[in-house]
């Protein structure tokens, strides 16, 4: 880092900001030309607050850049109820704490009830209506859905339809006289969405019989029930439609960066990626072509964002392991390693770009890294 440029600053400082994103403040003599901004924290995001918990959305609102993914922090208290809903967009979830009970049907009438715990997936097909419910410790997960524009604040809920059909149409509907409507919630709005509920019963007494069975593919995945990719400076646990096989939209990799290591120069051939840090503090520079480069400094409830096909890596650069999601819009997870390609490519072509020594060239590798130390 050149130091004998710039000079201090003498006008107001917003201390916490600067020391949380100390590559912009300055940034690397490597970064140049202009980038879009790639980094938005959860912190910063409008939290809508209910009586059963709370959610807060990162959408191309707060992230322009971002048009392929929209992410939802989600929290609900112990009974607390995420209403049954349904929406346009596919969505993805990652459980990062406490446990819930998610249920869902198909079209076929096929249905489908399931506890999730710290680190399951699940995942619901466009247009399949479900619900979440937190157990008794209540939890905390990430939705993400495969449309940059999403929003939570209008997906189709069940109490909203109700209070927008006649109640002589509901009494037709469902063979019951219209005063059956009489208690209907009102102002849904602000009493339903995320509201408060009873704990349900164990899971062996909670269950729906459903006369055509259950769902062929399940909509969870126990992620932690699958080894990890084993690298070097950490490991990689991914999740996309060859293993998570309902999910057809979104591809997904657990990403941990052990202190000192780094993810390592590569970039996606398929899809934007849309990141959300976990854990841990790391630094990102996105390589744009044209002499175009950006770095980026990341902490746990950040989210971060590659365009398609840009070379990126992501360092740890704390003395924590670094964890973070990587999520694609796409069905199957793809990368390529900078490493591996110079690897499989004949020496002297790669000499004849880079002047590199036999020594350097002796180092690269014909596996994919993933993540060096």
């Amino acid at each position: 880092m050149t130091t004998h440029l710039g000079t201090p600053i003498l006008g107001p400082r917003n201390i916490p900001v600067e020391s949380a994103n100390p590559d912009l403040l300055i940034a690397p003599d490597t970064d140049a030309g202009t980038i879009p901004n790639l980094k938005f924290p959860y912190a910063q995001a409008h939290n809508r607050v209910l009586s059963g918990g709370w959610a807060r959305e990162v959408t191309t609102r707060e992230l322009p850049v971002a048009k392929d993914l929209a992410g939802v922090n989600m929290r609900l208290k112990p009974g607390g109820i995420r209403e049954l809903h349904w929406h346009k967009e596919a969505e993805w979830a990652y459980m990062i704490a406490g446990t819930a009970r998610v249920t869902a049907i198909d079209a076929e009438g096929r249905n489908f009830i399931a506890d999730v715990v710290p680190s399951d997936l699940w995942y619901f097909p466009a247009g399949i209506p479900h619900s979440i419910q937190g157990l008794e410790q209540g939890c905390e997960f990430l939705l993400v859905f495969d449309d940059g524009n999403f929003s939570e604040n209008e997906t189709f809920l069940i109490t909203d339809w109700f209070a927008h059909t006649p109640r002589d149409v509901l009494a037709k509907n469902f063979g019951v006289t219209e005063s059956a409507f009489d208690n209907l919630p009102g102002n849904v709005d602000h009493s339903r969405y995320i509201f408060d509920g009873k704990l349900p019963a164990d899971l062996t007494q909670d269950g729906v019989s459903a006369p055509a069975g259950a769902v062929r593919e399940p909509f969870i995945y126990r992620l932690l029930d699958h080894e990890p990719i084993e690298a070097a400076g950490g490991r990689v646990r991914i999740a996309d439609s060859t293993n998570f096989h309902v999910s057809k939209t979104i591809a997904a990799a657990v990403v941990e960066v052990d202190p000192g290591c780094m993810r390592e120069l590569h970039w996606h051939p398929n899809a934007d990626e849309w990141q959300y840090y976990l854990s841990g503090r790391g630094r990102m520079t996105v390589f744009a072509s044209s002499g175009k480069a950006r770095t980026f400094d990341y902490q746990a409830g950040d989210v971060g964002y590659v365009p398609f096909a840009m070379g990126h890596y992501v360092e740890n650069t704390g003395d924590e392991p670094l964890t973070f999601l990587e999520m694609f819009k796409s069905d199957r997870f793809a990368d390529i390693s900078l490493n591996q390609w110079m690897a499989l490519t004949p020496p002297e072509l790669v000499q004849a770009h880079l002047n590199l020594d036999s020594q350097t060239m002796a180092a690269l590798s014909k596996d994919k890294p993933i993540i060096v130390r």
